[in-house]
């Protein structure tokens, strides 16, 4: 019983074999067409051989890892260098050269200190002098920008002067803080003829002409002895030019300031941020800010009233409500074409950037329109020098 069930057994296994190992042809399963002395052999082989395949083709995948992961880590690091490449700021080296007005200096300053802070391989020349001297320094090539604080006038364009508008102040009276006619100054203001009578005509000479009363305390009158944008702003709000005003003529903002302070019959003009100390945001210590009646109805209404503080005043300025002149643009003067190829990457960082700099500084900022139109100037001045700046 046992043989035969273990008989049995085996050729059950027989059977679920397939038909070509077992030496059967499909028309018997009991007729051999040929016999395969070495199956254990042969079945060993062919399992060899398929091993063999098997890792022939890791091999060759393996190999083909090693021929295009340097390739991959090339690609993906090229690609990591060039996004970098574009995020970094330009690397901008060099000398660039500034001259001209007073009114726009302090600005000017604290735009070339950040700018440098950027960009520590740029060397910038800052000097004040008067719009006068900036304009003819740009114009002969002395320096690459002019800081002009007045109009740029029709034959300064015609010799290639290009004005970029930048930000906006104003040209103030000042008088000294011990005036003995100070009371009724600020309470009746003082209008543009009678100024136009004192700088201009020459009619008033006297305080109590000016106020309203008889007397002969004499004005001692001040003027600029630099060809400046103040002073011409100052002669444009009364009808004339800079030549056309009377006074001792005194160098530059800061010692008109001074003078005016030293002397309490002194009367003066200032450009806003020498007027004001910038750390209190009230004018210098001895100086008043002469308020314009600019209705001229012989009162200073409260509307009228804003120079206590320069930011009322500058407030007054962006309003409209402080006429202009004497508020006016200032402007950077380049020429075309640039000479410089920093120029350009400047002059549009002053018009980006830079802007969140002007109204700390104590100036009143152009629109967005404004300075979108501005802008376009630049391209307009030299586009070859301004593609190689920003590809530098």
């Amino acid at each position: 019983m046992f043989l035969l069930e273990e008989k049995n057994q085996r050729q059950k296994r027989r059977n679920k074999m397939p038909l070509a190992f077992i030496g059967y042809t499909q028309k018997s399963r009991t007729e051999t067409v040929k016999s395969f002395p070495k199956v254990r052999s042969n079945f060993r082989r062919k399992k060899i051989v398929g091993f063999n395949c098997s890792a022939f083709l890791v091999l060759v995948f393996l190999f083909s890892l090693t021929l295009t992961w340097p390739v991959a880590e090339v690609s993906a690091l090229t690609r990591r260098e060039n996004s970098s490449s574009t995020q970094q700021p330009l690397q901008l080296k060099g000398q660039l050269s500034i001259s001209g007005a007073w009114a726009i200096y302090p600005l000017a300053a604290r735009w070339v200190e950040e700018f440098q802070k950027i960009y520590p391989g740029v060397k910038i020349d800052l000097q004040a002098g008067g719009a006068g001297k900036g304009m003819a320094d740009v114009l002969s090539g002395l320096v690459d920008i002019a800081l002009v604080s007045r109009k740029v006038y029709p034959e300064e364009i015609s010799r290639g002067a290009l004005p970029v508008a930048v930000a906006r102040d104003a040209v103030v009276a000042t008088l000294n803080q011990k005036n003995p006619f100070l009371g009724l100054i600020q309470k009746k203001g003082l209008s543009r003829t009678s100024l136009r009578e004192v700088w201009i005509e020459g009619r008033i000479k006297f305080w109590e002409e000016l106020v309203g009363q008889r007397g002969q305390t004499p004005i001692h009158l001040y003027t600029r002895s630099d060809a400046c944008g103040a002073a011409e702003t100052w002669a444009a709000f009364l009808g004339a030019h800079q030549e056309d005003l009377k006074g001792i003529a005194i160098y530059g903002d800061p010692g008109l300031v001074e003078a005016v302070r030293r002397d309490p019959l002194g009367l003066g003009f200032n450009n806003l941020n020498f007027a004001f100390n910038p750390r209190t945001d009230q004018p210098h210590t001895g100086l008043v800010i002469g308020p314009l009646d600019l209705n001229e109805d012989g009162q200073l209404s409260a509307e009228e009233n804003f120079y206590l503080t320069r930011e009322k005043v500058k407030q007054a300025i962006a309003s409209g409500l402080y006429p202009s002149p004497p508020a006016r643009d200032l402007y950077l003067v380049i020429t075309k074409p640039l000479r410089n190829q920093l120029t350009a990457p400047f002059l549009r960082w002053c018009l980006e950037e830079g802007q969140s700099l002007v109204e700390e500084t104590g100036y009143v900022r152009l629109s967005w329109d404004v300075l979108k139109k501005e802008k376009m100037k630049i391209g307009s001045a030299s586009p070859e020098i301004q593609k190689t700046a920003k590809t530098k």
